[in-house]
């Protein structure tokens, strides 16, 4: 009886290598979308012409070619290929891999160390290359889809290059698709479905090349349309990781075309992260920060807006609440905007901090007490009230400090009369001034 658990090749049948293999770049030149790391003006391309090629970090997106092009760059500079994971090694695996790299140096040769998501490993681990990079022992290439500046050590990423390798765009999967139908024949797609594939890849080589040969294996007589693609295949999740980078560049995005007034940029970008599992009462707390930071008293009902949808979305969940939320933005990208709020706290915080001891002048305190009203405490306070205008304009900051300017109202919106109010209060404080 056959072993069930025998996973080797039965004799002569040859597993069909994926398409992705197949398809995997076999020169640095036929590399797609890179160009400008490895074009002659890039630090790729430089490196080689210059014949000394250093330790780079590979920053970018899955399915970008960081593997393929650290294989390929192994190839081109005669340097032996050690490829790890980050997440399967350890301390030991190292020892052994740089043991081996030393070997190989005495013999003459070279190692070119890949380490994938090389951001995995902590920060002992990452000072462990440190002396093996500068004695020549390895070239490291790193690989990470995480941003190095917060995932690497900065003496780590000091004797190491960082490249971003980007996204591949609508035009670099096109022509991965070209050069697949020159292998394995034409793709059975009309144009609308073909537009399709290469948006379900969502900038990713490797997944348009595992789709494109889900679509070859249909074996398909007659161009399939747009409907027949979608229902057999399962489009890709949108790249969204809720504690990442990724994160705090989309909330960036929203936070900054709500601010630019545009309602539809903004939408799209509460849309990516709704899409991708973010936490819809973390959107409605960011939401209403943003009516205070960049709305303020130019729309005093802003803020209010926002508490609505926040607390729609308590009331109503997912995903009826949502819609809420989308509402209050809206409202506030199409709202007259106004920082000066927020400049203003800013400004008083700093100034609270570089005078943080100054007591209030002695007019305005109260006097319970005998010792108090001998201490000079609410002497000469006058009460607005009783004054013209109902405004007295006397100083209320410490006697020892300059008067400070820290909300300056700006032509938009209800902040324009509350811009008259204040050189209303101005000119009354200076002409009580001029009359003492």
């Amino acid at each position: 009886m056959a072993d069930l658990f025998d996973t080797s090749t039965p004799a002569g049948r040859d597993m069909p290598r994926p398409l992705a293999d197949r398809m995997r770049p076999a020169t640095l030149a036929e590399v797609i979308g890179q160009d400008h790391a490895l074009g002659p003006q890039g630090p790729l391309g430089a490196m080689l012409a210059a014949g000394n090629l250093g330790s780079v970090i590979f920053w970018g997106p899955p399915g970008v070619g960081k593997t393929t092009i650290a294989r390929l760059l192994a190839a081109e500079t005669d340097l032996s290929f050690v490829q790890i994971s980050a997440i399967f090694t350890g301390v030991p695996d190292l020892r052994k891999i740089f043991e081996a790299a030393k070997i190989r140096r005495a013999n003459g040769g070279g190692t070119l160390l890949f380490v994938d998501e090389i951001h995995r490993f902590n920060k002992a681990q990452q000072d462990g290359f440190l002396p093996h990079m500068e004695d020549g022992t390895i070239v490291l290439v790193g690989a990470t889809t995480e941003n190095p500046s917060f995932e690497l050590n900065s003496a780590l990423l000091s004797r190491a290059q960082v490249i971003t390798l980007k996204r591949l765009d609508l035009t670099a999967l096109e022509r991965i698709l070209q050069r697949v139908e020159k292998s394995d024949g034409a793709l059975p797609l009309d144009g609308p479905a073909r537009e399709a594939l290469t948006e379900m890849a969502d900038g990713d080589g490797r997944a348009l090349l595992n789709l494109a040969e889900q679509v070859l294996s249909w074996g398909a007589s007659e161009p399939v349309g747009i409907e027949a693609l979608t229902s057999r295949l399962t489009r890709r999740a949108s790249k969204y990781d809720k504690s990442g980078e990724e994160h705090y560049n989309l909330i960036s995005a929203l936070h900054k075309s709500v601010r630019g007034s545009d309602p539809d940029a903004a939408l799209y970008w509460l849309g990516r992260m709704l899409q991708g599992g973010e936490e819809p009462r973390y959107l409605a707390r960011r939401i209403t920060r943003m009516a205070v930071e960049d709305i303020g008293l130019a729309d005093p009902q802003a803020q209010a807006v926002c508490l609505q949808g926040w607390d729609t979305y308590e009331r109503l969940g997912s995903p009826e609440g949502e819609l809420a939320l989308a509402q209050a933005v809206i409202y506030l990208a199409l709202a007259p905007k106004s920082n000066a709020g927020y400049s203003a706290y800013k400004a008083a915080m700093a100034s609270a901090k570089a005078h943080g001891s100054e007591p209030p002048p002695k007019h305005i305190l109260n006097a319970p007490t005998r010792l108090m009203k001998d201490e000079g405490y609410g002497a000469g306070y006058a009460y607005d009230h009783d004054a013209e205008d109902g405004f007295s304009g006397q100083d209320y900051f410490p006697e020892t400090m300059r008067r400070g300017v820290y909300y300056v109202p700006v032509e938009r919106g209800a902040e324009r009369e509350l811009k008259k109010r204040v050189e209303y209060f101005a000119k009354l404080r200076a002409r009580r001034n001029e009359a003492e």
